[in-house]
């Protein structure tokens, strides 16, 4: 059987230019000649995994990826893998679980999402950062020296950062009216956020590399090609809709709110993602940070203003 590359998240912000930049890849790559992906998915039947169905050298497979098991993994022969995994409490128990098949199951290298890498410590407030250090923890461990790995640590995705922005513009047009545009962002700190597909063309890129060694236990900070601050926000937004805004605020948290308030169960878990951003607040997420090896194989190529333009025009 032709040896394999699992991704995981196929369908997910990130997963998808995994897949479409690993597919191209294997005709023009001779590193990844023969090899053959599978997308998974929850369901064969979404837009994105019959659009998958279609690309040369993939195979679409719907499964649950926290129930994969070694011996799942050897009848496919998988050597690679790419995970992107949810944020929920439950992370570490199950990412943790799919990284031990992986390593009993003989597979060679896998790639992981992370998340803004000044986040990522043992005494971060935020819940879901932590779990990310736990599972590079894991990783890094004697015990699972046979599984080679990377992490990637991206920076807040562009949606995040613009979305209430592209809501604004939107709403303005259809019955020109003001509300309160609610940010993010600092009004003041440049931050490097980051479009998915630019993370997972990266990703595709380490996957498809022959020696794996040299990305072996990397942990690689990811930025957008320029910093956005929430006052340069503001100046876009004004640019579509021809008028000062009139109000704003920044560093708006009031959707952790809304999404606690929503639930019954984990909701101290859910507030304390409103500390998620603070480091970005402070500086500490700019492009500055962005690792070498992202610039050199995969620079990011989507800005800011080009994402607020695309999807405005989408």
């Amino acid at each position: 059987m032709a040896p394999t590359i699992l991704i995981v998240g196929a369908t997910g912000n990130t997963g998808r230019s995994v897949v479409e930049t690993l597919s191209d890849s294997v005709n023009n790559n001779k590193t990844l000649a023969g090899y053959r992906i599978i997308a998974l998915t929850r369901s064969t039947d979404s837009p994105a995994a019959q659009k998958f169905a279609k690309l040369p050298n993939v195979t679409v497979e719907e499964n649950t990826w926290v129930d994969i098991t070694p011996e799942w993994l050897k009848e496919r022969n998988v050597v690679k893998a790419f995970i992107a995994s949810h944020t929920e409490p439950s992370q570490f128990a199950e990412e943790s679980t799919f990284h031990l098949a992986l390593l009993n199951a003989g597979v060679k290298y896998v790639v992981r999402i992370s998340t803004t890498a000044a986040n990522v410590n043992p005494t971060f407030p935020a819940y879901y950062p932590r779990q990310h250090w736990a599972i590079e923890a894991l990783l890094s461990s004697p015990e699972f020296e046979k599984l080679q790995w990377t992490s990637l640590q991206p920076n807040t995705f562009t949606s995040m950062a613009l979305g209430p922005a592209l809501e604004y513009i939107k709403q303005y047009r259809k019955d020109g009216k003001q509300n309160t545009l609610l940010l993010m962002p600092d009004a003041d700190a440049p931050l490097g956020c980051i479009h998915p597909d630019d993370v997972g063309r990266f990703a595709a890129v380490l996957l498809a590399q022959e020696d794996h060694s040299v990305h072996n236990k990397k942990k690689y900070e990811l930025n957008g090609p320029e910093n956005i601050s929430g006052k340069q926000i503001v100046k876009l937004v004004e640019q579509y809709v021809g008028t000062e805004v009139k109000d704003v605020k920044f560093r708006d948290m009031t959707f952790i709110d809304h999404w606690a308030g929503s639930v019954k169960e984990n909701k101290s878990l859910i507030l304390s993602i409103k500390y998620a951003p603070v480091t970005s607040w402070e500086g500490k997420c700019s492009t500055a940070t962005t690792s070498k090896e992202f610039l050199e194989l995969a620079p990011p190529q989507i800005t800011p203003a080009g994402w607020l333009k695309s999807a405005l025009e989408g």
